[in-house]
């Protein structure tokens, strides 16, 4: 099931999306989809609604260097233990909107294409075993970082933290199996990066149960779960685009934030 959160205009809602390609279709959802989904009745073509954010995070947990060729290209040893880091509630933004440079601090902004966890039950020291209980779905992410920034601090806290840094959607997929899925990133049409989730070093239940044994994990908060080799720079006017095998696209341009 693909969950949106969606506006129209007057308001936002979560539905379903349903059909394919070129004829998706969402009918609306009366309250939140974590609890049993009931439909309102109301449906609306999906060309004709603004996708936003899937969901509104308290936290979004991300994982360095998680993929080994990834590390190598940035100089990086991979790490013994999950590096973890995160990024405020303030980047997330959804589908189509857009990533705002900040031209006036950094000189290098690179995209990170990213399979993405959407929690789903309020949980603290899941077993690995458990960790399918507490996962509400699925979605892309691209994990923007100020490369420069990021070297010079050190700790990434600023490099990651930008508003408009962690572009969400479009859309979470409930049903899938996350262990080996193609993940591509494009940047203006051309493919940037491709890997699968097959090569993360520490997978999607080692990843929740270690993120769990350090803090709460709250249902919307997001754990994104590494990227593949071929990160690089963005620039003003670029179009850049996360796929993920059976989950969707999530495209956003980059504007001048100055």
């Amino acid at each position: 099931m693909r969950i949106a959160r969606f506006s129209t205009g007057e308001g936002v809602s979560f539905g379903v999306v349903e059909g394919g390609p070129g004829e998706e279709v969402v009918s609306a959802v009366a309250g939140h989809p974590f609890n049993q989904v009931q439909f309102t009745g109301e449906r609306f073509p999906l060309a004709q609604v603004k996708l936003l954010s899937p969901m509104l995070p308290s936290k979004v947990i991300a994982i360095g260097r998680n993929y080994a060729e990834h590390a190598a290209e940035l100089g990086n040893e991979v790490p013994d233990e999950p590096l973890i880091f995160l990024k405020p509630s303030t980047s997330v933004i959804g589908h189509g909107e857009p990533i705002a440079y900040p031209t006036s601090l950094s000189d290098r902004v690179d995209y990170e294409g990213e399979l993405a966890v959407v929690i789903g039950r309020l949980c603290r020291e899941v077993p690995v075993e458990r960790v399918k209980d507490v996962i509400f779905g699925y979605t892309c992410a691209n994990d923007v970082t100020a490369r420069d920034l990021q070297k010079k601090d050190v700790q990434f806290t600023r490099a990651k933290g930008f508003d408009t840094f962690c572009p969400l959607g479009p859309w979470i997929q409930t049903d899938l199996d996350p262990s080996d899925l193609a993940l591509t990133t494009t940047v203006n049409g051309e493919v940037r990066q491709s890997g699968r989730t097959n090569q993360l070093i520490n997978d999607i239940p080692a990843l929740v149960a270690y993120v769990s044994a350090v803090m709460t994990l709250i249902p919307g908060d997001v754990i994104l779960t590494g990227t593949p080799a071929g990160v690089g720079p963005l620039e003003v006017g670029d179009e850049v685009s996360v796929g993920i095998e059976g989950i969707g696209t999530l495209t956003n341009k980059v504007v001048s934030r100055d």
